[in-house]
């Protein structure tokens, strides 16, 4: 039996500012609020390990991670003052 999986998922790691836990954290419900709109989105979440955050996020094909990260652009941008990415993990057909 032949399978078509088009699943994409994006992992990616943040290093949190020293200082800027709270802020980046308050962030979170932002982009689970942008993000619970998008056509595609199969689960999208965040868990934190001290200064690391890690973000969890399955589509259900490509077109839905481009939509997703049109949609959070600017919210990015604002995290990114806030930490940086340290890992990034992109999974896809």
């Amino acid at each position: 039996m032949q399978v078509t999986d088009t699943c994409c998922t994006l992992v990616p790691y943040f290093q949190i500012n020293e200082g800027q836990l709270d802020a980046f954290k308050a962030l979170g419900p932002q982009f689970v609020a942008k993000t619970r709109s998008e056509p595609g989105c199969v689960h999208y979440c965040f868990s934190f390990n001290g200064m690391v955050a890690h973000c969890r996020e399955g589509y259900d094909n490509a077109d839905a991670v481009l939509v997703h990260l049109g949609n959070v652009g600017a919210l990015l941008g604002e995290a990114l003052k806030l930490a940086s990415i340290i890992k990034l993990e992109v999974h896809g057909p």
